[in-house]
């Protein structure tokens, strides 16, 4: 059975800080054994060898970059399910691939970012293959984005165009006021490559900020 998440925060001089900490551990095994399942479907695609490399070199990445967040920053257990889910979520992207150029930046960082709670700004880049455009997409039919957070945030979807270009280059902005440093917010974006109006393909990209 997996410690179950009590919301309370974390408490160096609790009893509960071990449970943390065992829960850490288990997470952490959780992330190298299923890195296993995506690196197999890797294989299964029978990909041209630099591709093959790139999104191999790409899981062993994340693996190692979201142990060392589980380690080093998420302090709740909650906070160690935001991190560990990110990790899976970038997994299964990279074992897709990107047929076409996207990036997500905060603070000119990208994958693994760190801000100051209060207002984000996340900057959302994309471009099209030849003969194709780019949008910004849904990731659920009534849900834009993916967020999973340690405290609430929202982003502010006011703005956003519905049409298609051949480059996106769109800011966002985050709330992220009730945040106090140390928090973790994990969101999954989706872009839509379009040929003549209609969808050809999405994929998404998830980003994980520290709240510093």
């Amino acid at each position: 059975m997996l410690p179950m998440d009590k919301d309370e925060p974390y408490d160096e001089g609790s009893e509960r800080a071990s449970s943390v900490d065992d829960y850490k551990v288990t997470c952490i095994q959780f992330i190298k054994d299923i890195s296993g399942d995506y690196l197999a479907w890797v294989d299964y695609y029978k990909l041209p060898e630099e591709e093959d490399k790139k999104r191999r070199a790409q899981i062993h990445a994340i693996v190692e970059r979201t142990n060392e967040w589980i380690a080093k920053i998420a302090t709740t257990i909650k906070g160690v399910d935001v991190v560990m889910n990110d990790g899976i979520q970038k997994m299964a992207e990279s074992t897709a691939g990107y047929p076409f150029q996207i990036g997500i930046f905060v603070n000119n960082m990208s994958g693994y970012t760190l801000a100051k709670p209060g207002m984000v700004d996340i900057n959302i880049k994309a471009a099209g293959r030849d003969g194709f455009k780019v949008k910004l997409g849904w990731h659920q039919k009534d849900k834009r984005f993916l967020i999973s957070s340690t405290s609430p945030v929202v982003i502010d979807e006011s703005n956003i165009a519905d049409t298609d270009s051949d480059l996106l280059d769109i800011h966002l902005k985050m709330d992220a006021q009730k945040c106090q440093p140390r928090d973790v917010i994990s969101f999954t974006a989706v872009v839509t490559e379009t040929k003549d109006g209609h969808e050809h393909e999405r994929r998404g990209m998830t980003t994980i900020i520290h709240m510093g």
